[in-house]
């Protein structure tokens, strides 16, 4: 016998829950994969650009946690889009962030194939690719709790991985043991042809890699109904991004450049593993390894969750099928999550056919849509900011720093790092994708428009 659809989310996420989620949000496969090829690129000036593009991140951050606690839901930049923007602003955020979670999640099961290849060299990259995805899909079915604690877990290995090389790196640094001997000095941050060796302007192209990086740390607002205490837990979590941000991304960065110069790591593979085999610990290799197939395995985990919320919140809005939305006796989406693990076997697919490009690819796509999204965010709390100042909605104690000023200056960050796209022929392919989505929005919400009148007269 089968169990009673639920009505509502059960509110079973904890307060350790949350802030590993959101910890979890931060560390994702972009610094661990994407960091390679971004240290031949930039050089050791890629420090520099991890910590402008986190301050960025920082101030996104802060407006959403304004607006989550003027009202906190689930599905949250979606609500506020629509309120405060229009309908078919949360139609275009709601299915355009789903889309982001897709392309990620690929990504994230992508990197798992290349990771699974330091153990099994001659394991096709699809095959622990579809392995990945189907497990996690049955995590996320099973109870939102069970989600969790994956996360939970997932997120405290990243944590004590990162934790472990710069104190690791710091102990080589003053003792001077390992393999690495003298070669491995502060210096090697800034003497190897400088901060940008490369040139300012080639420096910049990558921004779209570290700008994916960050792709998740919103994905704590999506917590918000599911969550025991929202009010108190999601201000934490969220004012906690900068100190995440200067530890696991710009003191991971520093401890790599000075044990190992930027211009001797791989543009493939992990740049941790890199530094753990020249150090002379051939085994941590092999942990690191895991643990950065940990962070992948994490972030896809967290976009299953949070894809299949958002098609639930575009579903109560008649902005999706209402049967999506349905819960099961276990109060998950199970519907959505099953569209989910359909679109996300794209990623196997070209795990089998263009292995080699596909992660470039997934990321190029997927950071053009979670810069929409970022966008989106900043502009709906601009709205609501205006409308507290003119007396119509109440003030709340936490506030955007800066704001309008920061808002502006966000948005002229994201716009900037959008024109940079078209300057890379691996990236400009987001460039080319954007228009035909747009195109697809503009088409899905006028049929949703003009149905939606039908349905509240049949409805009479």
């Amino acid at each position: 016998m089968s169990q009673p659809e639920a009505e509502e989310y059960r509110k079973d996420l904890s307060t350790r829950h949350i802030n590993m989620i959101a910890i979890g949000g931060a560390i994702g496969v972009g610094l661990f994969l994407g960091s390679g090829k971004a240290l031949h690129q930039v050089g050791p000036g890629l420090i520099l650009i991890y910590a402008i593009a986190g301050l960025m991140i920082f101030f996104v951050m802060r407006a959403l946690g304004e607006l989550l606690m003027y009202r906190p839901v689930s599905g949250s930049f979606a609500e506020y889009a629509g309120e405060f923007v229009g309908p078919w602003a949360k139609f275009a955020v709601g299915w355009g962030y789903w889309l982001v979670w897709i392309v990620t999640g690929m990504a994230e099961i992508t990197a798992v194939g290349e990771y699974f290849q330091f153990w099994f060299p001659h394991v096709p990259q699809w095959i622990p690719a579809l392995g990945a995805l189907i497990v996690l899909s049955g995590v996320n079915l099973i109870a939102v709790k069970l989600f969790g604690e994956f996360e939970f877990w997932f997120a405290l290995i990243k944590v004590l991985a990162i934790i472990g090389l710069i104190v690791l790196a710091a102990a080589i640094l003053v003792f001077g043991f390992s393999d690495l001997g003298d070669t491995a000095s502060l210096s090697n941050i800034w003497s190897q042809g400088g901060l940008f060796p490369n040139g300012a302007a080639s420096s910049l192209l990558a921004f779209q890699i570290v700008m994916f990086a960050f792709v998740g740390v919103e994905m704590v607002g999506q917590t918000a109904s599911e969550s025991k205490n929202p009010q108190k837990v999601l201000p934490r979590a969220i004012n906690s991004v900068m100190w995440r941000i200067l530890i696991f991304y710009v003191g991971a960065l520093i401890a790599l450049t000075a044990l190992v110069p930027w211009n001797q790591f791989p543009t493939t593979g992990s740049p941790f593993v890199h530094a753990f085999t020249l150090i002379g610990i051939p085994a941590a290799a092999g942990v690191i390894n895991f643990v950065v197939t940990t962070a992948a395995l994490s972030s896809c985990n967290s976009g299953i969750y949070s894809t299949a919320r958002m098609l639930r919140t575009l579903s109560e809005d008649r902005q999706a099928p209402r049967s999506v939305g349905r819960l099961s006796g276990r109060a998950v989406p199970a519907r959505a999550i099953g569209i989910t693990f359909c679109a996300m076997l794209i990623g196997v697919v070209l795990n089998y056919f263009v292995p080699e490009q596909a992660f470039t690819y997934i990321t190029s796509a997927s950071t053009a849509g979670a810069i929409f999204t970022w966008g989106m965010i900043v502009i709906a709390h601009l709205v609501y900011r205006r409308k507290v100042a003119r007396g119509e909605l109440p003030a709340g104690p936490f506030r955007m720093p800066l704001a309008p000023y920061s808002n502006y200056v966000v948005l002229a960050f994201l716009a900037f790092v959008v024109v940079l796209l078209a300057f890379d022929a691996e990236t400009r392919i987001a460039l080319y994708i954007t228009p035909v989505l747009a195109i697809a929005m503009v088409i899905g919400y006028l049929a949703v428009r003009n149905k939606q009148p039908q349905q509240e007269s049949a409805n009479r």
